[in-house]
């Protein structure tokens, strides 16, 4: 780490220990910008500490890939900032260093995603940075190596990692024949045939102001952040936003895969169709699944299968939202010899809490939990931003945050057994499992 970059961390770092929401999320004031070129972006100002955040992502990800491009979005994000306008990637790197700003970008399977942090007195330098990264990136042969190598190692890897292959088995079952299904990371064969041309023509394509969403926290008033945005984004296409993928049909009977690997435990993941975030019982459903395996060691799946029989060492549950697809994911793992057992709980866990329902005081513990969790994990300033921008992503109002606790308290116990019964549901159950498990078998899709 050069002398800069030390200095910069340490700034940094005081900036982050400094930033603590004084009353947690419902105190965050979210304001709406709007910058002259018609960018619109929401902003938490904070002067308390010298440090911006910028939360940012266009519209279209890796399920948009083209065809026999697979991974091209993924490999493309990488890229941005090896190198833009004259500076290599090591100067850009150097830049970065010196002026204590982070500057990354990454890509999920429906957006193109960034993220900049940098200390109040290099503003300047950050948010140029930013603009090299956007309008002129270099792709250059050598990089575009090094980055296609690295890649494709790391779907090497994947291969030997049980969880890995049960994740990428649960997205091909689950969206067999839509774009979801594809592997983000592209396959060995498309990464070879990338070029830099090919990168080009992606970023072209993606890196457009229509489907941008910005968010921003800290040292910076509205005036200057518009300013900025224009600065950094002006020099983008307007462009049109891109498409969805098609609607997805969630699988109507059940199906479990076995993929054999030779290791003593069997990784399991479990998924049903999920809810949408726009869904009205969509805090009846977090409060489900906070009760069914989301709350780690007080979660009824942790209770009986960790510590009642001591199955396997954790297990939890998760709500997963796309734009086109909702899922909830319960996984864990366990012994080859125990892993049908286990499978058998998680099953019997899952009607009981369908035919039952929570119970009055599952419910106010949830309740208690998700209202001050929140405002916990609000840390840095990143972490604000990073929480605005999802709920940009999410189409909700600058004003959630502040009625988000009066949502959740407004949740009544018949609402949480009407979701269990709704969603816990046997006949669309996949189950995947990566190991020898003993007294498991595959059961083909009809």
């Amino acid at each position: 780490m050069t002398p800069g970059l030390r200095r910069g961390a340490a700034m940094v770092l005081a900036a982050v220990l400094a930033w603590l929401p004084a009353a947690g999320a419902g105190a965050i004031e979210i304001k709406e910008v709007t910058t002259p070129l018609g960018i619109k972006a929401w902003l938490v100002e904070d002067k308390s500490a010298p440090v911006v955040a910028l939360s940012f992502s266009f519209a279209g990800g890796t399920a948009s890939d083209p065809a026999g491009q697979s991974g091209v979005t993924d490999l493309m994000a990488t890229l941005l900032t090896d190198g833009a306008g004259t500076l290599d990637a090591q100067a850009f790197r150097r830049r970065q260093e010196d002026a204590a700003a982070s500057l990354g970008f990454g890509a999920s399977l429906d957006r193109l995603s960034g993220t900049l942090r940098v200390i109040s007195a290099n503003r300047d330098e950050g948010f140029e940075l930013l603009r090299l990264a956007l309008t002129q990136p270099r792709f250059d042969p050598d990089m575009v190596e090094q980055r296609r190598a690295q890649a494709i190692a790391r779907l090497n890897q994947a291969d030997q990692r049980p969880q890995a292959v049960a994740g990428r088995t649960l997205m091909t079952t689950l969206f067999a024949g839509h774009p979801y299904a594809a592997d983000p990371e592209g396959t060995r064969e498309d990464l070879k045939m990338l070029s830099p041309a090919l990168l080009k023509r992606r970023a072209a394509a993606l890196l457009e102001r229509s489907g941008l969403i910005v968010s921003a926290v800290g040292d910076i008033g509205e005036a200057e952040l518009a300013r900025r945005l224009d600065r950094a984004f002006g020099g983008l296409g307007v462009g049109t936003v891109q498409p969805l993928p098609q609607e997805w049909k969630p699988p109507t009977k059940p199906r479990t895969i076995v993929v054999e690997r030779p290791v003593p435990q069997s990784t399991v993941l479990m998924a049903l169709p999920g809810i949408a975030r726009d869904d009205p019982d969509w805090y009846a459903a977090v409060i489900m699944n906070h009760v069914l395996g989301g709350r780690g060691q007080q979660s009824r799946l942790f209770h009986e299968v960790r510590e009642k029989r001591g199955l396997a060492y954790g297990v939890s549950s998760g709500l997963r939202t796309y734009k086109r697809a909702a899922l909830l994911v319960i996984s864990t793992a366990s012994a080859n010899e125990r892993v049908a057992e286990a499978i058998r709980i998680v099953r019997t866990e899952l009607a009981h809490l369908r035919t039952d329902g929570v119970t009055e005081q599952e419910l106010a513990d949830a309740k208690t939990y998700l209202s001050g969790a929140l405002a916990l994990s609000l840390d840095s300033s990143g972490s604000v931003a990073g929480l605005m921008h999802s709920l940009q992503i999410d189409g909700l109002s600058p004003d959630h945050l502040v009625r988000r606790e009066a949502l959740i308290a407004a949740v009544k116990l018949d609402s949480v057994r009407r979701v269990a019964r709704r969603l816990l549901r046997d006949e669309a159950m996949t189950t995947v499992v990566v190991g020898k498990p003993v007294g498991v078998i595959s059961e083909p899709k009809e």
